[in-house]
């Protein structure tokens, strides 16, 4: 029909090329997930998801994070340690980007990606170890290069072993 408007009516198009969106405009992701964050085929019951826009404050993340971590989700944890990271400005932000990534490279381990996992857990490592004096916010940073020089050693020599989830503060 000549004139018909239909620009905003949602066709089901699902194609490859259709993307679901945030009011916005930019993507987003609405499919579920499995415990590792995994995308599902739609209509799929998936595990709760930690909402995009989350940022809490260190004394809140850290305990959630280590729930995940514990819980075996740690795409969660890295969720969560991530919206920390995008909210923190000064000294401490490249500690929280080295807690996100050591979460998203033990991700990509127990999804069967060793490389990705010690591209990962190298780079958090890294940006964790000029923290080692003096820590803040009780993050256990010794505990943590050590967690993941292990984790990165038995990668190294083929180890298929999926090791402890970290901790990430302090005893």
């Amino acid at each position: 029909m000549h004139g018909d408007d239909t620009s905003d009516v949602d066709t089901g198009d699902r194609s490859p090329t259709a993307r679901d969106r945030l009011a916005d405009g930019r993507p987003q992701n609405a499919r579920p997930r499995d415990v590792l964050g995994r995308p599902l085929p739609p209509g799929s019951v998936g595990v709760p998801r930690v909402p995009d826009d989350l940022q809490l404050p260190p004394h809140e993340s850290l305990p959630l994070a280590q729930r995940y971590l514990d819980d075996g989700m740690p795409f969660h944890a890295h969720d969560v340690l991530e919206g920390t990271w995008k909210a923190t400005t000064g000294d401490d932000r490249e500690l929280w980007q080295g807690l996100a990534q050591l979460a998203v490279g033990l991700t990509h381990l127990l999804r069967g990606n060793a490389a990705g996992a010690v591209t990962l857990i190298t780079r958090g490592r890294d940006r964790l170890t000029p923290y080692r004096a003096a820590p803040p916010h009780g993050v256990d940073v010794v505990g943590l290069v050590g967690w993941a020089d292990t984790v990165i050693a038995a990668l190294d020599h083929g180890s298929s072993e999926v090791p402890a989830p970290p901790r990430l503060t302090s005893p």
